[in-house]
C-alpha cells in the first residue's frame, strides 16, 4: 500500500511539473507590428461613401483624407496600404474577424467602441450638426419632433436619435443621406459638420444647418484590435510625425480645405 501511494504521489507531482513547464513555455501571442512587418502590407478598412474623406472616385478608386492619412501612416512604418470597402454597420465586427488590420474611416472615437478595440489618435476633430433644406423651419432640436431624420447606419449619430425619439430612417452612407434630402425623402439629416457641409457644397445643394447643443466636439480616430501596444505605439508615432513635419496639413488642404486637428 505504502509503495502504491508513493508512486501515486510521484505520478501527479511529475504530471503537474509537466503542466506547468507546457504553461511556461507557451507562446505568448506576438504583437501584430511584427506581422505586418513580415507581410510589408497594412490592410486598411474604410466605407468608401463618406466624401471627401473617403469615397470611390470615376476611376474605380478609393480616394480621400483617410486613405491619403492611412497611406502615409503605413509608409512611414515601411509598409504599403491595401484599402479594403465595408458596410459601417459590420465595419468593427470586420476588424474583429481579422479582415482588415486598421480602420481608417473617420471613426468617432466613444466609450463603448473603446471597450472592444483601441484607438490611434484622434486624428480630426468634428461635431455633430443637424442640416435641412432652406425655408423647413427646423432650427432647433425640439423642431425634429414628428420629423423624418436620416442617419447612417452604425454611426454613433443613428444611436443619438434613437436615444432622443426621433422618427429615423437609415441609409448606408452620406451620400445616400443627401440625395434624400433633396428628394424630401426625409426632412433632416444628422452628420459630422465638415463632411456633410462639404459634400453639400460640393453638390450646390443649398442648406440651412444647427449644431447639436448637447454634444461636444468628437474626435475621429483609428481602429485597431486590442492587445498590440506596438502597433498603436508605431502608428501614433507616425502619425505625430506627419502632424510636426506639414505632412497633415498639406493632405488636410488637399481634400478639406483646411487644417482640421
Amino acid at each position: 500500500m505504502t509503495k502504491r501511494r508513493t508512486f501515486l504521489k510521484t505520478a501527479v507531482a511529475v504530471s503537474a511539473f509537466a503542466l506547468t513547464g507546457l504553461t511556461l513555455a507557451a507562446p505568448v501571442a506576438a504583437d501584430e507590428l511584427e506581422t505586418l512587418k513580415e507581410k510589408g502590407v497594412m490592410r486598411i478598412a474604410m466605407s468608401g461613401a463618406y466624401p471627401p474623406f473617403n469615397f470611390v472616385n470615376d476611376k474605380n478608386e478609393v480616394v480621400g483624407f483617410d486613405p491619403a492619412i492611412g497611406t502615409e501612416i503605413a509608409k512611414r512604418m515601411g509598409l504599403e496600404t491595401e484599402i479594403v470597402t465595408t458596410a459601417w454597420d459590420g465595419i468593427i465586427g470586420g476588424l474583429l474577424a481579422n479582415k482588415y488590420d486598421a480602420i481608417v474611416g473617420s471613426m468617432t472615437i466613444t466609450d463603448e467602441r473603446a471597450e472592444v478595440v483601441d484607438f490611434v489618435g484622434p486624428y480630426y476633430t468634428t461635431g455633430r450638426a443637424i442640416f435641412s433644406k432652406p425655408g423647413s423651419g427646423i432650427e432647433t432640436l425640439a423642431d425634429l419632433d414628428g420629423k423624418k431624420v436620416g442617419v447612417t447606419l452604425g454611426e454613433t449619430h443613428e444611436e443619438w436619435a434613437k436615444n432622443k425619439g426621433y422618427t429615423v430612417r437609415t441609409y448606408k452612407g452620406l451620400p445616400e443621406l443627401i440625395m434624400e434630402l433633396e428628394n424630401g425623402r426625409v426632412d433632416v439629416i444628422v452628420n459630422d459638420s465638415i463632411a456633410a457641409i462639404l459634400a453639400l457644397k460640393e453638390n450646390g445643394y443649398a442648406y440651412t444647418s444647427f449644431d447639436d447643443p448637447d454634444t461636444e466636439p468628437f474626435g475621429a480616430g483609428i481602429a485597431i484590435r486590442k492587445g498590440n501596444p506596438e502597433l498603436k505605439a508605431a502608428m501614433q508615432a507616425a502619425l505625430d510625425e506627419m502632424m510636426a513635419d506639414g505632412t497633415y496639413v498639406a493632405i488636410a488642404k488637399e481634400w478639406i480645405g483646411e487644417d482640421i486637428r
